[in-house]
């Protein structure tokens, strides 16, 4: 209910903008996005067309920039840097996580993004420069180098007067890191601990192990199935050398697992999930004409097994009815399985261990499956047509065609991820194509032996 009404106060809120820049009432806006909070300001940009992004750009306040660039798509936050200053981007960064100025920076030439870097502080260009030292989807390109960290051997209460000292935490800080003189990574100290023990508590006796320490090359998607399992609300991240070098916080795993969703959901239409859904028409039909292509590939395949039963079809006008039927429910019954170890893969459920298994279990379904609707099919075509052959032709093709599909639906996922290919992105278009072929070519096969 909060959701739906969250929703629709967005589109009201795009409604008012809109009109109001039509009518010319720019000051009106400006006041409006003045009250927005950052990631608000950053979907009504996105819900955008391109004319009135930009407008709406020049009138947001620059203090926001930085926010706001961290919360855009990477298609929209590209079109409006690449319109900034080096200068003005550089002042926009200021404050940032290095996790969120790294971000900004990676899609940038290389020296627009150099000249931003020198424009900053020695001592947050060595973090940013490190941060992008690492690949985008890894612990060291999601980190942040802002941590607090403490010795072992100083008490609760020097800890205590060391942070009203420093005045502020990091956000979403939960717990301060232990190191030795060697920067190596020795434990953790929850603020929960820190707070409800004596002040004359030596950390060493109150600190947890440095168990939960992850290294800067492990991908996202394992970070974010770590922070799911635990619970965490933040993480150490360590070198090769157990070398403390920043923290990944819930924030950030967020943002991994809402990116993920949508690489899925539009990888399956062959689209990029960073798509701006107002990009320029040449640019998106050159995107998605290369999934066409592909597509058209796939069906000349299942067209060609058709053309190698012409004769049979010009012969009996029925078959040439009731052919679509088994490759299509071939496609729907092959895509349930697809989607389920896409999945099962994402969370990391399918390994060495289970596949075998995995593969017995769904060809026992697409069995079972395929039994049933032979049966229904089958029966449905002999009271239609009155042709009992044809019914067990039909029903022959449909088992065959079932089975086949739960057992490609396992196998075509897992070979995709072991060639390092995107099942998501290829997966649905080699099934449908694989229950295309072969349902077709069971159907018209065995027409054409039994009938013609």
């Amino acid at each position: 209910m909060a959701d739906q009404i969250e929703f629709d106060q967005a589109h009201q809120t795009l409604q008012e903008v809109t009109e109001a820049l039509e009518n010319g009432q720019f000051v009106h806006v400006r006041r409006q996005l003045q009250d927005m909070e950052p990631e608000d300001i950053a979907h009504l940009l996105e819900a955008s067309p391109r004319k009135s992004r930009e407008v709406l750009w020049q009138l947001t306040d620059p203090e926001d920039y930085g926010e706001i660039l961290d919360e855009l798509n990477e298609d929209v936050k590209d079109a409006l840097v690449s319109k900034m200053a080096p200068e003005r981007l550089a002042e926009a960064t200021e404050g940032m996580d290095t996790d969120d100025v790294a971000y900004v920076l990676r899609s940038l030439p290389d020296d627009l993004s150099k000249e931003i870097l020198s424009q900053m502080d020695a001592a947050d260009r060595l973090r940013i420069e490190m941060a992008l030292s690492y690949p985008e989807d890894t612990a060291g390109g999601l980190m942040s180098t802002d941590v607090i960290t403490i010795r072992a051997d100083v008490s609760v209460d020097v800890v205590l007067r060391y942070l009203r000292i420093k005045g502020e935490l990091p956000q979403t800080t939960d717990a301060l890191y232990v190191i030795n003189p060697d920067n190596k990574l020795t434990g953790h100290l929850s603020l929960i601990s820190l707070l409800t023990a004596q002040p004359e508590t030596p950390v060493s006796e109150i600190m947890d192990d440095a168990d939960e320490a992850i290294s800067v090359e492990t991908e996202a998607s394992d970070i974010a199935s770590l922070f799911e399992r635990r619970n965490w609300v933040s993480a150490p991240v360590v070198d090769e050398n157990e070398q403390l070098v920043g923290r990944i916080t819930i924030d950030d795993v967020v943002d991994v697992i809402r990116e993920d969703a949508e690489h899925s959901m539009m990888s399956m239409a062959g689209m990029d999930d960073d798509e701006d859904t107002f990009a320029p028409v040449f640019k998106s039909a050159k995107k998605r004409s290369i999934w066409l292509g592909a597509n058209v590939l796939a069906a000349l395949a299942a067209a060609s097994v058709s053309n190698m039963f012409e004769s049979t079809l010009s012969q009996m006008a029925s078959i040439a009815v009731l052919m679509t039927i088994v490759p299509s429910m071939g496609g729907v019954a092959g895509n349930q399985t697809v989607a389920l170890v896409i999945r099962g893969l994402a969370l990391g459920h399918i390994g060495d261990s289970n596949k075998r298994e995995l593969l017995l279990k769904e060809a026992a379904v697409g069995l079972l499956n395929g039994i049933l609707w032979a049966l229904i099919i089958g029966s449905i075509v002999v009271v239609w047509k009155g042709n009992i052959q044809l019914g067990a032709i039909i029903s022959a093709a449909m088992l065959t065609n079932l089975l086949v599909a739960g057992i490609a639906g396992v196998v075509i996922p897992v070979f995709l991820k072991k060639m390092k290919i995107d099942p998501a992105l290829a997966g649905g278009m080699a099934l449908t194509t694989v229950t295309d072929v072969v349902g077709l070519f069971a159907f018209l096969g065995l027409a054409t032996i039994l009938i013609c």
